[in-house]
């Protein structure tokens, strides 16, 4: 009986692998052949030239890897991007973010969402873990977009039992759902806004569910240090004592994690990691987080952009650049972070970060089909002398052509097939005046952190 056609074969690129030691390769002159959304193999040499395919993608000269994966963001704010610039935390979030975000819409988080998988799609992120409030609308935009996410319905002690309530509501009705694409987590806000008994009530539910958990800890090293003096524990000693960490649990930022929290995190028996933004920890004069402290004692860290609000950016790839060049500097050792741990942090660290190592991450057989290729014939990315080194510190997201996520192309050569975007940026600048007004006074939360 003949085979039928594969749905997707690209050939003559070069193919981003990866090793059994942690390590990424290249293979040249390769042909990635996709199946019923799922990767069937990756091959050397051209000996299917995509004649029995339905569709064909010939990316002579390009670059096919794994989608980014974006750890951890708030989609929807990137309807605030550049409100809030160059002031402390404090007052980025009591007196401009949390009062604006009083405004906030189901529509506006809509278009903020729609906006937001435009710009990461473009940038070459199929996959993200957001964490925010009317979840709902988000998870109707990744449906309908195509992407992959891990989606999580926040939630603050503030708001009673009934946040905790819908967090889980939210994960149990949209576990699995878009064909597989959208995962779920329970979503605390942070130790600072969510009390003991809700973190602990949080952990049995993920043990009783079989969910994960998505929370902000150790934000910076002035939390950790107030998180001490006032309680005698640091956030992540929070974390431990509620059972959190007996969970699989991902932590955004860690900026604050310090020496006595590593022994903590050694000894978690949940899947635990860190996910790290470092471009807005640059803007907030923050910490790096301390990724090698933290491979030492075995906690993957994936790469993120937290909100746009804070970061202005939804770029995964300047995330990884910036990664690789902050760890030189804090560690003080050129050697670490080097081009080649940068993008298996982009990748598979970040897949595994978000409870997807399994399915996503890898250019390999049996995983799904979230595949990016880039063009490097740019002259900001020639001559290439080490292919690693020109991935993360010469290319841009903008070199991206083609996006495909479960094996559907989601941008073919740079355009957009699955959003309107010029559609979604006018209603957005219509509506800007109502979201922006602060005469109200209110916020939806206090920051003491």
């Amino acid at each position: 009986m003949t085979e039928s056609p594969a749905d997707l074969v690209i050939t003559r690129c070069t193919a981003l692998v990866h090793g059994d030691q942690e390590e990424v390769r290249f293979l040249e002159d390769a042909t990635v052949v996709v199946r019923n959304g799922v990767i069937e193999a990756v091959r050397a040499g051209r000996a299917d030239d995509g004649r029995e395919a339905v569709e064909h993608i010939d990316a002579q000269g390009g670059l096919a890897m794994p989608g980014l994966v974006n750890c951890h963001t708030h989609s929807p704010m990137v309807a605030l991007r550049g409100i809030a610039e160059d002031v402390p935390v404090e007052e980025w979030f009591n007196d401009l973010i949390w009062p604006i975000e009083s405004n906030l819409t189901p529509r506006d988080v809509e278009l903020g969402a729609r906006l937001a998988c435009a710009e990461m799609i473009r940038g070459g992120v199929t996959c993200f873990a957001d964490h925010y409030f009317s979840m709902d609308t988000v998870a109707a935009v990744v449906a309908d977009c195509g992407l992959r996410a891990h989606l999580g319905e926040a939630y603050f002690s503030s708001q009673g039992p009934r946040g905790r309530e819908k967090s889980l509501e939210f994960a149990l009705r949209h576990r699995d759902s878009a064909d597989g694409r959208i995962t779920t987590a329970l979503a605390p806000h942070a130790p600072y806004t969510v009390d003991d008994t809700d973190l602990a009530a949080t952990a049995e539910l993920a043990r009783a569910h079989g969910l994960p958990v998505h929370i902000h800890a150790a934000e910076s090293r002035e939390q950790t240090d107030n998180s001490v003096a006032r309680l005698g524990r640091t956030p992540i000693e929070a974390l431990e004592r509620a059972g959190l960490l007996d969970t699989d649990l991902l932590i955004a930022h860690g900026t604050g994690i310090i020496e006595r929290d590593l022994p903590v995190l050694r000894r978690a028996t949940g899947r635990v990691a860190v996910a790290t933004a470092p471009r807005g920890y640059l803007k907030f004069a923050w910490s790096p987080t301390p990724v090698r402290a933290l491979r030492d004692v075995g906690i993957p860290v994936g790469l993120a952009t937290d909100g746009a609000a804070s970061n202005n950016s939804l770029d995964v790839w300047e995330s990884m650049a910036l990664t690789a060049l902050v760890q030189k500097e804090a560690e003080g050792d050129p050697r670490w972070l080097t081009a080649r741990q940068a993008l298996h942090h982009a990748t598979l660290q970040s897949a595994r970060a978000v409870g997807l190592g399994e399915r996503i991450g890898s250019l390999a057989p049996g995983h799904r089909a979230d595949i990016v290729l880039v063009d490097l014939s740019g002259p900001h990315t020639q001559p290439v002398h080490d292919l690693a080194a020109t991935l993360v510190h010469s290319a841009r997201s903008a070199d991206v052509r083609t996006t495909i996520v479960d094996g559907r192309v989601l941008m073919r050569d740079r355009e957009l097939l699955t959003l309107d975007l010029p559609s979604v940026v006018r209603e957005l600048e219509e509506r800007m005046p109502a979201l922006l007004d602060r005469s109200h006074g209110q916020r939806i939360q206090d920051y003491e952190g």
